[in-house]
């Protein structure tokens, strides 16, 4: 069948009117974080089975899961889609696909980047190469992929706020933050839904230390960006990171308790955020019961995973925070498999996630020293294994919390300095500082 467009005016291969429906209502809930898009796209599906951008669109959302489980279904969709009628610009998605699929995260990120380059209105194109940019920490590309496709869509089009909210992440990522947060505010004023959005202007607030303008942004739409909506534990763990830099541990484990991981999740996004938020409160000193035991247990399974450091990172704090110095080790010894493997993870690995990991466990031990050495080297290269500077932030303050506890003076001085410049306006910025003057002055 033929003859059938999108909701942007692109054709689209083996598509019937009922699919076209489904495939549009799935694009908006991929663009907005809410609903389920794979249900969605699962009746387009049904209804036109030789809908290629359906089998593409399923396949996509699977790749960017990072769970290793979800490959296999990446795979069938791209076999899938592969074996059908499509023309020029689906056989590109497919190829994209087939190198997520494979792990090959840089070389799907250039056929999408060609694929917006020759049509900036290739929404699929543009959101799926967002994301990859996100998983693969260009901050460059997360940016001017968006701003290079800018001039051709405008305000009547389906899906603007969602561009708005992209070009909002790419500014905040390059420290653009004005911008970041104006275009962020206008996606959510045109579409309060839109999870992503919500989630840039959060990140503004992060960076620049706004702690009680960024509680008031997230409790302000709260009703928004919690309904239905798959990024919600991320916005939930943005706003306990507020309240992290105020000192505010019991709103912290409320949240934790709560929506964060009161429901114990084993998606390993959703797991990501749980163990960075209980590794700053060991950092801190808190005491947080027996939660690193459940949260280690869901990481299990995925030790041996081996398919994306970044998530091995997250994975490996709470197995140090749990006490299993064994599946430590297991986690240990598949990073050393994946770093010969020949795909993106393996550069992933060896120049930052296998250090990362070998540094949490050393500071697991009380070896703070170890810790540190191995800590210095990788912050300043860690976007090479993904995330967003909040994220990645976690591994500067285990470099300063080893480096306090171990007692390097200068050291500690250094660090805490550089960060106090970095976020003038935060409190814990200035109980570092504290601190470090402190270990000076015994």
């Amino acid at each position: 069948m033929g003859g059938f467009h999108d909701s942007l005016g692109l054709p689209v291969a083996g598509a019937t009117p009922e699919a076209l429906t489904f495939y549009d209502q799935a694009v908006h809930e991929l663009q907005c974080f809410t609903g389920d898009p794979v249900a969605t796209i699962d009746k387009a599906i049904e209804a036109a089975p030789d809908f290629v951008m359906a089998h593409v669109f399923k396949g996509g959302l699977f790749a960017l899961s990072t769970d290793r489980e979800a490959l296999a279904v990446a795979r069938e969709s791209a076999g899938l889609a592969g074996g059908l009628n499509g023309s020029e610009r689906e056989r590109a998605h497919v190829a994209a696909l087939g190198q997520l699929a494979e792990g090959r995260w840089h070389g799907a990120s250039e056929i999408l980047e060609d694929l917006t380059i020759e049509e900036p209105r290739d929404v699929l194109a543009l959101m799926v190469g967002h994301q990859v940019d996100f998983f693969t920490g260009n901050a460059r590309l997360l940016r001017d992929r968006i701003a290079r496709a800018m001039p051709m869509w405008s305000q009547d089009m389906p899906g603007y706020h969602a561009m708005l909210a992209m070009q909002a992440f790419g500014f905040e990522e390059t420290a653009d933050y004005g911008r970041a947060e104006a275009f962020g505010r206008r996606a959510i004023e045109l579409q309060p839904r839109n999870g992503w959005a919500q989630h840039a202007v959060a990140h503004v607030m992060e960076m620049q230390s706004r702690q009680h303008d960024g509680i008031a942004w997230m409790r302000g739409n709260e009703a928004q960006w919690t309904k239905e909506n798959f990024l919600q534990v991320h916005n939930w763990w943005h706003l306990a990171l507020f309240h992290y830099d105020l000192g505010e541990t019991d709103e912290m484990l409320a949240l934790y308790d709560g929506p964060i991981y009161g429901e114990r999740s084993p998606l390993a996004l959703n797991m990501v955020d749980a163990s960075a938020l209980l590794w700053r409160l060991y950092l801190g000193g808190v005491d947080v019961g027996d939660r690193w035991r459940g949260l280690a247990a869901n990481w299990a399974p995925k030790a041996t995973a081996g398919n994306y450091a970044f998530n091995d990172a997250h994975a490996m704090m709470a197995f140090v925070g749990a006490g299993l110095s064994g599946t430590a080790e297991d986690l240990l010894a598949a990073q050393r498999d994946a770093m010969s493997a020949g795909d993106d993870n393996s550069a992933f690995t060896r120049d930052v996630g296998h250090p990362v990991c070998l540094a949490l466990k050393a500071f697991g031990a009380g070896d703070y020293v170890k810790a540190a050495q191995l800590l210095r080297p990788v912050c300043a290269i860690s976007s090479r294994f993904g995330g967003s500077h909040a994220q990645r932030d976690v591994l500067e303050l285990t470099l300063i919390e080893a480096a306090l506890r171990s007692g390097q003076v200068q050291l500690a001085r250094a660090l805490t300095a550089e960060r106090h410049s970095a976020r003038p306006d935060s409190p814990l910025s200035a109980l570092f500082v504290a601190r470090a003057a402190g270990i000076a002055a015994d």
